[in-house]
């Protein structure tokens, strides 16, 4: 009996102990599976929107500078880099050949003067000849015959034209005396505009042989130390932003290898017609103009660009990540499972959709700035629906919603202890 007792006392002991302790175990057990998750403010800030490319940088205008004539290059004024003048004497053809030409064209037309001077002292003596006839005629015309007068007049006629000739092959001589000219002029390569020599194919000795194909002897660049261009490929899908962002002004910012610290900064210059696709990707070249007055970009440099799209400060921004965040359905609040089963039937709907109307494609793209954010509210999730404007690559801009400065957001899951 008494054994008994003690039995009924040490189960009654126990389990007053292991109610009392049931409470905390419980409160910890739960407390340690616990969903964790990693939250983030919402702030006030600045955000630009950009597109980013990259383009190679090149002059604003290239001059390739050529030869008209033949012949070995005697003499070579210019190097690489060099800065040149308008008119400046660049490389001088060996000129002996052409020299020669227009000593033989100045002969030639020496030659076509002095016969017009014959010419014309033969006519002067036809026409004295006829008008003596004609006189002698009119005093008697016994003195003269009629055959005799038209042998006088017709003679007249014919060196008028014989002088024509003459004078046709003066001019004829002239032509090819300048023809000449300027052909040993041509012997001295000059450059048409102020500008550096970036390229320069030829070295002394070397012989030239124009009469093939014209050859390529210089490239100047001219106004490097002003302005330098920068040539884009961007994706068809954003040229529509980069349009906006030239008729707003917006600058571009970019990056050179050469120069990693250095933010240079330009404008939307112009926007091609002319498109280019590589594997079934449409791109459009633009344009972009950037000051370069230490001559720190140069010909063939790859270029990092930002095209800055819309630039606002001092509004309310999301980070990416909670905009990015879908919880699972046991971790939401009950009112707003709906929204989380709702999101999945669209997304099975846009899967076993194979093609879209123009019409729906525009529906869709005017709901990609509709999201919902989450907050913690007590052990679950509550959805707060908003609209996104402009984003960088860390925060989005919230258009409208009820959110406030400072205000916490659920970004992700916290790894399990």
């Amino acid at each position: 009996m008494k054994l008994l007792r003690r039995l009924v006392i040490v189960a009654v002991v126990l389990g007053v102990a292991g109610w009392a302790a049931s409470e905390p175990a419980a409160n910890y057990l739960k407390e340690r599976n616990k969903v964790a998750y990693r939250e983030a403010k919402v702030v006030r800030r600045s955000i630009s929107s950009v597109v980013n490319s990259s383009g190679e940088v090149k002059p604003v205008l290239s001059v390739l500078i050529g030869s008209f004539v033949s012949g070995p290059i005697i003499k070579l004024y210019v190097d690489f880099n060099d800065q040149v003048k308008e008119h400046q004497l660049l490389a001088e053809i060996d000129p002996q050949i052409y020299i020669a030409a227009v000593n033989g064209a100045e002969a030639a037309q020496v030659t076509r003067v002095a016969d017009v001077v014959r010419v014309k002292a033969v006519l002067q003596q036809a026409i004295n000849d006829e008008r003596r006839s004609i006189a002698l005629r009119k005093v008697n015309r016994d003195f003269i015959s009629q055959a005799e007068i038209d042998r006088f007049h017709f003679n007249r006629l014919q060196l008028e034209a014989q002088l024509k000739v003459a004078e046709a092959a003066v001019k004829q001589a002239d032509a090819a005396l300048s023809n000449a000219k300027t052909n040993l002029d041509y012997t001295k390569i000059r450059s048409p505009v102020d500008g550096y020599v970036i390229k320069r194919s030829i070295d002394p000795g070397q012989t030239l042989a124009a009469q093939f194909q014209t050859p390529e002897l210089f490239i100047v660049a001219p106004e490097m130390d002003k302005k330098m261009h920068i040539f884009a490929s961007v994706d068809e899908a954003d040229i529509g932003l980069i349009r906006r962002a030239q008729e707003e002004g917006q600058p571009v910012e970019f990056t050179v290898d050469a120069y990693p610290e250095d933010l240079f900064t330009g404008q939307i210059e112009q926007i091609r017609f002319s498109s280019t696709v590589t594997q079934n990707v449409v791109t459009y070249p633009v344009v972009v103009a950037a000051p370069n007055p230490e001559l720190k970009l140069l010909p063939g440099m790859t270029a990092d660009l930002s095209f800055q799209i819309e630039k606002k400060d001092d509004i309310l921004c999301v980070p990416n990540a909670a905009l990015r965040y879908y919880p699972d359905v046991q971790h939401v609040l009950e009112a707003d499972r709906k929204i989380l089963e709702g999101a999945e039937e669209e997304a099975r709907e846009e899967e076993e959709t194979t093609e879209l109307s123009a019409k729906q494609l525009t529906e869709a793209g005017a709901k990609r700035n509709r999201r919902h954010v989450w907050a913690l509210e007590g052990d679950k999730l509550r959805a707060i629906p908003v609209v996104m404007g402009v984003a960088d690559n860390r925060y989005t801009e919230i258009k409208s919603g009820k959110l406030t400065e400072g205000q916490k957001l659920v970004t992700g899951l916290k790894p399990p202890k």
